[in-house]
């Protein structure tokens, strides 16, 4: 698995829809253990950075790991008695589900995308 993952949207003139990831941590800082010159960059506290760095290697980047919390609050979500919750936490709840809804909406909105980009006939050749 990837580790950090932050997508940088970066189209040059004339170039159409240009997407890479840009992984500037991994091969800028790394090698030099977060300096370069003078120059001291912190990316985070951690207190365990090698655990860390395993986990989003092996297990999966952050947003990985929070949609999968995420989806599984869904469903004991789906399973909770609110009849005795405040009004206040279910507010707090009637947020989180929001999120959740907007997430998978975003999610189901992107694969259609790609299906239909797929289903496209090739542009001829001139």
């Amino acid at each position: 698995m990837a580790s950090f993952n932050p997508a940088i949207d970066f189209n040059m003139p004339l170039s159409g829809a240009v997407k890479q990831n840009i992984l500037p941590w991994t091969w800028m800082f790394n090698p030099t253990g977060s300096q370069i010159g003078l120059i001291n960059i912190n990316l985070g506290h951690s207190s365990e950075p090698e655990v860390e760095q395993r986990i989003l290697d092996r297990v999966g980047s952050y947003g990985r790991q929070i949609g999968q919390i995420g989806d599984a609050l869904g469903v004991l979500l789906n399973h909770l008695d609110r009849a005795a919750l405040t009004p206040a936490e279910q507010q707090v709840l009637d947020k989180l589900e929001e999120q959740l809804d907007k997430i998978a909406y975003i999610k189901r909105e992107y694969r259609n995308e790609l299906r239909a980009a797929r289903a496209l006939p090739e542009p001829a050749s001139a």
